[in-house]
């Protein structure tokens, strides 16, 4: 099960291994990445694949790719260089021969843990669920969180700037 979207010059494709209805969620996921991308004023299209899965999907996942035999939130496998939302590359040889649009790379979410998280956090699954479309987005688009410094801070503002087009503010973690 599928859904595309293509606005803001952005094509969210979801695709979900999940056996429960998710329409809600790929609605709020395609809102959320619009958001991110929205950030910025790129003069291309652009777009991005989604799947949701669960702690066992993105568990197979982590391990086979990265070597880590263990579930986590979200995973992000960028196509393209850019650092700081700025593109590197050459659309020439990058995009698409046809129409020239750029594949951004591919984003894996388990909404297990983003429900096990929202609940920690104390915030909505929504809430949560936007947050790991962003973040995961991001760093499609070179923005990383590797320190404490500025690449951390760079990355937290844009994704309260993100969250703030959805009119999900930021709220503070509960415990």
């Amino acid at each position: 099960m599928g859904q595309k979207e293509s606005i803001n010059m952005l094509e969210i494709a979801v695709y979900s291994e999940l056996e429960q209805d998710t329409a809600r969620d790929q609605e709020l996921i395609c809102a959320a990445a619009r958001a991110a991308f929205g950030l910025f004023d790129y003069p291309f299209e652009a777009s991005v694949d989604v799947t949701l899965t669960d702690d066992e999907g993105i568990r197979e996942v982590n391990r086979n790719i990265r070597g880590i035999d263990r579930a986590t939130d979200v995973l992000s496998f960028p196509m393209l260089d850019f650092y700081r939302g700025q593109y590197n590359g050459q659309r020439e040889i990058d995009g698409e021969p046809e129409t020239g649009e750029l594949f951004l790379g591919d984003v894996l979410i388990s909404l297990e843990r983003a429900c096990a998280q929202a609940e920690e956090y104390g915030h909505s699954r929504e809430r949560e669920c936007a947050y790991l479309t962003v973040h995961s987005l991001l760093h499609l688009l070179g923005y990383d969180h590797v320190d404490e410094g500025p690449e951390k801070a760079a990355m937290r503002e844009k994704e309260e700037q993100a969250l703030a087009l959805l009119g999900l503010k930021r709220e503070e973690q509960v415990g």
